[in-house]
C-alpha cells in the first residue's frame, strides 16, 4: 500500500507506529484457532471487541476530548486494511469507526457527543446501524420505520434486517421515517440504547452464504420509546442528507475492505503455486499460471492506485460521491474476478474450506451488494455523464 494508506508518509511516524500496534494486536489476538471459534460461534465474542478498545482500535478517528484516537481517516484506512488483509472480515470494527461514529462526531449534539463518543471509544458501546427493511434495501425513501412525537419522547415501531452487529450492538443508529408524506425531508435519525428500550427485540441471526462470525440480524422495534434527545441533531428530517453525507466514506471503505482481499487472495496464491507440483514443476511455471497471476497482478495494483487517489482526495474534502460510487464498483468488482481466478489456480484444493482463498470466496460475494448494490453504483455514475 502507498502512504495514503497503510505505509505512512516519510514524515508520519504515528501512522506507522499504529499501523504496526494493529498489526501486533491481530496477529496476537486473532490466530486462525481463535477465528474459527468464531465462525463457529457465529459471532465475534464481545470479550474481543472489549481487547481491541484496549489497544486503542475503537475509536480511532474519533476526537481525543471524547476519549477517542484523534485519529483521521488514514488511520480508519489503514485499520480497515489490516482486518481484511488477514481475512477478519467478520470484525465489524470498520462499521462501528469509521460509518457510525462519524454520524455522532458530524451531526451530534455536544450533548450528543458526550453521551455516546466515550462509550464506543472505550468498549462499552458496540454500535450497529440499521438502514434496511424487509422491503428497503438500496431504496433508502422507501423505508417504512416510523417515529412519532409523543410528549418528550419518539415512540418508534418499525422492523429492519441484514443488521451488521445485529446480536452484539447495544447502540443503534435507526433510520426512520418522521414524516411519510415528505420523501427524502421526512426521514430522521434517531439514536437507540438498546440496554434502556422496552420493545426493542432481536430476531434470528440470519444464516447467510459466508461471513459466518458476523452476527447479522434482524431488529423489532414495537413502539420503543426514546427520549427527544435521541434524534441525531436537532432537528427532524434530516436524515436523509446526513445518510448522503456520509456515504462517500463508506464506499469507499468498501473498495479498501475489497483492496486488502484481493492482495491477500494473491498472496495466498502465489505462495500456493510455488509450492505446488503438478507434471514434475511448480504450478507457477506454467505460462497459463504466470499469464492469469499477471492479470491479477494488474487489476490488483490499478485498484491500489485508485483507492490511493481516492484516499487522498477524501482527507483533502474532495471525494465526490460518483468518484466514491466507482471506487465500489470497481474494486468490489475486481476483487471477486481476481479471487475467482486465485481459487481455479488451487485447483480442487481451492474448493475446500480449509483453504482460505475458499473462504474468501465466500465473503467476498457480499461486498458487491451492500452499501448500495453495485447496480445502484451505476445508476450514480450514470447521472454524472
Amino acid at each position: 500500500m502507498s502512504a495514503t494508506m497503510t505505509q505512512p508518509a516519510p514524515d508520519d511516524e504515528s501512522l506507522d507506529i499504529f499501523r504496526r500496534s494493529a498489526s501486533r494486536f491481530f496477529e496476537a489476538e486473532a490466530g486462525p484457532d481463535v477465528v474459527a471459534a468464531w465462525r463457529a460461534a457465529g459471532a465475534v465474542p464481545r470479550t474481543f471487541w472489549s481487547a481491541a478498545a484496549r489497544a486503542g482500535l475503537l475509536g480511532v478517528s474519533v476526537p481525543e476530548a471524547y476519549g477517542g484516537g484523534g485519529g483521521d481517516f488514514r488511520h480508519e484506512a489503514a485499520l480497515a486494511y489490516e482486518i481484511y488483509r488477514r481475512g477478519l472480515d467478520a470484525f465489524a470494527l470498520p462499521l462501528h469507526n469509521a460509518m457510525i461514529a462519524p454520524y455522532l462526531v458530524s451531526f451530534g449534539t455536544e450533548a450528543q457527543k458526550q453521551r455516546w463518543l466515550p462509550g464506543m471509544a472505550d468498549g462499552r458501546l458496540i454500535s450497529a446501524i440499521a438502514m434496511t427493511e424487509p422491503g428497503a434495501g438500496s431504496d433508502l425513501q422507501g423505508i417504512r420505520s416510523r417515529a412519532v412525537r409523543d410528549g418528550d419522547d419518539y415512540v418508534i415501531t418499525g422492523q429492519k434486517t441484514f443488521i451488521s452487529n445485529g446480536q452484539t450492538a447495544n447502540l443503534v443508529l435507526v433510520v426512520c421515517k418522521t414524516d411519510p408524506d415528505n420523501g427524502a425531508k421526512g426521514v430522521s435519525l434517531f439514536v437507540v440504547e438498546t440496554d434502556q428500550a422496552p420493545g426493542f427485540r432481536r430476531g434470528r441471526k440470519l444464516e447467510k452464504l459466508g461471513l459466518e462470525a458476523a452476527d447479522t440480524s434482524e431488529l423489532f422495534f414495537d413502539e420503543v420509546r426514546v427520549p427527544a434527545a435521541n434524534l441525531l441533531g436537532e432537528a427532524e428530517g434530516r436524515g436523509f442528507y446526513q445518510l448522503m453525507d456520509k456515504l462517500a466514506q463508506e464506499r469507499l471503505l468498501i473498495a479498501i475492505q475489497g483492496l486488502g482481499t484481493l492482495e491477500r487472495a494473491l498472496a495466498e496464491t502465489v505462495a500456493y503455486v510455488k509450492s505446488r507440483e503438478a507434471f514434475g514443476k511448480p504450478l507457477l511455471e506454467f505460462q497459463n499460471t504466470q499469464f492469469k497471476l499477471a492479470e491479477c497482478k494488474t487489476e490488483a495494483t490499478v485498484a491500489r492506485v485508485f483507492v490511493d487517489h481516492c484516499t487522498a482526495l477524501h482527507l483533502e474534502g474532495r471525494l465526490d460521491a460518483t468518484t466514491a460510487s466507482m471506487a465500489k464498483l470497481w474494486v468490489t468488482e475486481a476483487q471477486c474476478r481476481i479471487v475467482d481466478e486465485c481459487l481455479q489456480l488451487h485447483g480442487g484444493y481451492g474448493y475446500m474450506l480449509e483453504y482460505p482463498i475458499a473462504r474468501m470466496y465466500r465473503d467476498s460475494r457480499i461486498q458487491r451488494i451492500y452499501g448500495g448494490t453495485n447496480e445502484i453504483m451505476k445508476l450514480l455514475i450514470a447521472r454524472s455523464l
